[in-house]
């Protein structure tokens, strides 16, 4: 379970907990569209395409330079989006590389970016930090549900991720203050099992059980007469899913 925040205050639910993460399992991607490749023998690991739909660190490291180059005026959020992509061909452009808005091998090297450093998108556009971290969230808040809950669980974090009440990346929603007590609590750091990553993965291909709600909770625990006025869309397990 876990607290949820209503837009303009904070608003306390109960909540078991959440995790935050940082270990990097990194899919290899290889840029279909750029001969040339990088070496990554130091890393261990294959360069990271980023393309239109992508997020994460490596985004927002090829947006920063492009920003302070003069190619992106956009904001610099680790969204890979049509404004991303332009200032990605305007570059490639103007350095005689193959123009198709797509970060790839010889893309980094223009850029001056170690590709072998960046993340590769491993998840419906996510970086594979943020699935990490979605499972953490399914595994502290709903280890003892049924999986479909635990699905719900992801969908209800990537559905507040999408909604203008909310940050727009996993780490601002399940870090947002007030959100969670897990992350004060110390529960956020606990490894997510198998089945908590099967979880988020399924929560970020699509599946949502809870058919589109932003708030969740336990009616034998939480405390707070807000959350009880919110309509409910669906009960799996233990827990109430609203809007």
């Amino acid at each position: 379970m876990r607290k949820s925040v209503k837009k303009g205050g904070a608003i306390l639910l109960s909540a078991l907990s959440l995790m935050f993460v940082s270990p990097f399992i990194v899919q290899k991607t290889v840029n279909k569209t750029e001969s040339e490749t990088v070496s990554t023998a130091q890393v261990g690991i294959e360069a990271a395409t980023l393309k239109q739909g992508s997020k994460g660190s490596g985004v927002k490291e090829v947006q920063r330079r492009l920003k302070n180059w003069g190619y992106y005026s956009g904001a610099v959020d680790g969204v890979f989006g049509k404004q991303t992509r332009a200032a990605v061909i305007a570059f490639q452009r103007k350095n005689g590389l193959t123009a198709d808005g797509v970060v790839g091998a010889a893309t980094y090297r223009a850029l001056g970016i170690n590709a072998g450093s960046v993340q590769s998108s491993s998840v419906g556009g996510f970086s594979s930090s943020d699935v990490y971290l979605l499972a953490r969230t399914i595994y502290a808040e709903g280890r003892g549900e049924p999986y479909t809950g635990q699905v719900a669980i992801g969908a209800v974090v990537l559905n507040r991720v999408r909604s203008d009440e909310f940050p727009n990346t996993i780490a601002g929603v399940v870090y947002q203050k007030h959100a969670f007590t897990a992350v004060t609590d110390g529960q956020i750091n606990l490894t997510p099992d198998d089945k908590a990553m099967r979880a988020a993965k399924d929560a970020i291909n699509g599946w949502d059980p809870t058919g589109g709600a932003i708030y969740y909770y336990n009616p034998a625990i939480a405390t707070s007469s807000w959350i009880f006025s919110r309509e409910t869309v669906a009960v799996i397990g233990k827990h109430v899913f609203a809007v």
